[in-house]
């Protein structure tokens, strides 16, 4: 992950576009690319939207990666470790015992 990241950080430097990357508006570009990635499935089944779109799905998928990865370099955040870290929250919180086939929030189980 961090030699991505270090291309993806290199491929903004070399443009000079780092004054633009502010964790407030690297956040802001994450919601985006994120938002444009649902919108390959606005009004389309699963299936559809994969069949239709899928070239376009991994575009997005991409775009919202480096956008997560050029935050967490701005923020100075191990997104290994963090994601780790939260794996082991949500095992907390939903429990295999409890949480197996269910959709509830953990405050509901």
């Amino acid at each position: 992950m961090k030699h991505l990241q270090e291309k993806a950080i290199k491929f903004r430097d070399d443009r000079g576009w780092g004054k633009f990357h502010n964790p407030k508006d690297l956040a802001i570009s994450l919601s985006l690319e994120a938002s444009e990635l649902l919108e390959n499935f606005q009004w389309k089944s699963d299936k559809e939207a994969i069949a239709k779109n899928i070239d376009n799905i991994k575009d997005e998928m991409a775009d919202v990666l480096i956008y997560l990865l050029m935050l967490s370099e701005e923020l100075n955040v191990d997104l290994e470790k963090a994601a780790e870290a939260k794996l082991q929250k949500n095992a907390e919180k939903y429990p295999v015992e409890k949480a197996y086939g269910s959709n509830k929030k953990y405050n509901e189980l």
